[in-house]
């Protein structure tokens, strides 16, 4: 782990990956806290998912991007950790607890291509770049003759990847797009009904000790209810489903004034076959709401395309 301590301890030590997105949701928290008054000093943290190569389903999804971060906090040598929700093990810790959830980007999954404009407009059997099990399902749902490969490494290496001719196009998070300036790259953004989002994606986790009342206080501002009810329903449906991140399932929610909904999705991993349901709740019932949605999946047969179980 790589420290950097200023002279006067900071208010808050923040841990972080050293990838530019995770840099840029840490200092964009950073700015966020420091607005009332708080130092925050960004202490980098390697994980699992930063040394380690292969595919994703070969070394394991749950916890690779944030396991080593939960140690710090545990160890007290952080006293915040900022996550990609969606990279974030549905199963908490019992001694942690997610803090805050500010206000949530976009969901939608968006292809990136120097040459064609949308899904439909790739020629057959086009090679398509992804790590993610529930988008590959899905493409293979709507366009079964499409060559799903792995890809790995960071927004930039992954568009490096598809400038050097690797694939004929790429899927990725619209929100790490956006976030990182690069807006412009998104070739077509998958409407929602078409691609169902990750679970929690779009949406950064401030993560912290149960016991830290002190920092839980100072977090507080950050937080907006509508986005973290949201994650909660689905993050609830998730454990409820008994599926890693490595299982083929979506989420989608929304608030319409004090109502929650949430679809859930789960799809066979050669995406022949796809389940849905949805449920609406209070707001302040998310948790309820996502084991709903879940029993649901599995009373219509959802068990049987989750493989990865944890």
């Amino acid at each position: 782990m790589t420290q950097t301590y200023s002279k006067n301890k900071p208010d808050i030590r923040l841990g972080t990956r050293g990838s530019q997105l995770a840099l840029w949701q840490s200092n964009w928290v950073k700015s966020e806290i420091e607005k009332a008054g708080v130092s925050v000093e960004l202490i980098k943290i390697k994980t699992e998912g930063d040394i380690q190569t292969g595919s994703l389903a070969q070394i394991g999804g749950q916890g690779l991007f944030t396991k080593r971060l939960q140690v710090a906090l545990l160890n007290e040598e952080i006293d915040l950790a900022v996550h990609s929700l969606k990279d974030l093990p549905t199963e908490d810790h019992p001694q942690l607890t997610i803090a805050a959830v500010p206000p949530r980007e976009t969901v939608t999954d968006a292809l990136v291509s120097n040459r064609f404009t949308s899904l439909q407009d790739l020629p057959l059997q086009a090679t398509i770049g992804t790590g993610s099990v529930r988008r590959a399902a899905q493409i293979r749902h709507i366009r079964p003759d499409l060559e799903i490969r792995d890809i790995r490494g960071n927004v930039d290496t992954r568009l490096k990847k598809l400038d050097d001719g690797e694939y004929h196009a790429i899927i990725l998070a619209s929100a790490g797009l956006i976030r990182l300036g690069f807006k412009n790259r998104i070739s077509y953004t998958f409407p929602t009904s078409e691609l169902v989002p990750a679970v929690g994606q779009g949406a950064l986790g401030l993560e912290t000790r149960k016991s830290d009342s002190e920092t839980i206080n100072k977090l507080s501002r950050l937080n907006d209810p509508p986005s973290f009810h949201r994650a909660m329903a689905e993050r609830t449906m998730l454990r409820t489903l008994y599926a890693g991140c490595l299982s083929p399932v979506g989420a989608l929610t929304h608030v319409q004034k004090d109502q929650l909904h949430l679809k859930g999705a789960v799809l066979s991993h050669d995406g022949k076959h796809k389940i849905e349901c949805e449920e609406t709740s209070r707001l302040d019932q998310s948790d309820a709401l996502g084991q709903q949605v879940a029993e649901k999946l599995i009373s219509l047969g959802a068990a049987e395309f989750l493989q990865d179980r944890h």
